[in-house]
């Protein structure tokens, strides 16, 4: 398990590309964001194409070596060792799919969880890190029922893997997280477009 004081307040999850964007033109506003002091990147882009995907997670590796980010992963395995990515995301899909940690101890795991069942199946496995979501409402995913900080309070109280709270948060909501027992935030919107970090 990674230690927790090695890992930032902050987690940035990449919104996805957009349809006129192109691979350089999401790299360069990754840029920005890693320029504004974000230090680990979860590359989401379940719109494109397993090559494509491929191609930008090797262009956003690049660009977060160049400001000592860490990037990680939410696809395949394969393609984490391919890449040679920092590490994974595992949807909780994938996480309770897995049996065993999949990735060797030199490289991070974060899963997603939205229950008792998936952070102690996180426990199990040997995650580094998790996200707990959605803690508040959030216009990504506006049929989500959000947790509320008591629930998420509880939910962080089952594991001693550091937890980043997500769903509607923003540097605003990272003293109040921390007050419910998370090591940090985890944002698209916020993290993204502003480029706002706290630490």
């Amino acid at each position: 398990m990674t230690d927790p004081a090695r890992l930032p307040p902050t987690y940035l999850v990449t919104p996805e590309p957009l349809a006129e964007e192109s691979l350089a033109d999401f790299v360069a506003h990754l840029e920005r964001t890693l320029e504004a002091g974000i230090r680990l990147v979860q590359l989401r882009a379940k719109t494109l194409a397993a090559p494509q995907y491929a191609e930008l997670a090797r262009l956003a590796l690049a660009c977060c070596r160049r400001h000592d980010a860490r990037l990680l992963l939410n696809a395949p395995v394969d393609v984490v060792l391919a890449v040679q990515a920092d590490g994974i995301h595992l949807t909780s899909t994938r996480l309770m799919a897995c049996t065993a940690r999949p990735l060797p101890s030199g490289l991070l795991v974060s899963a997603a969880c939205h229950d008792e069942r998936q952070v102690q199946h996180a426990n199990e496995i040997g995650a580094d890190l998790l996200t707990i979501s959605p803690v508040l409402p959030t216009a990504t995913h506006t049929t989500a029922e959000p947790l509320g900080w008591p629930r998420f309070r509880e939910l962080v109280a089952l594991t001693t893997i550091p937890v980043f709270a997500l769903g509607g948060m923003s540097t605003d909501t990272l003293a109040d997280a921390r007050n419910a027992g998370a090591h940090g935030i985890a944002a698209i919107r916020a993290l993204w477009q502003t480029g706002n970090i706290a630490g």
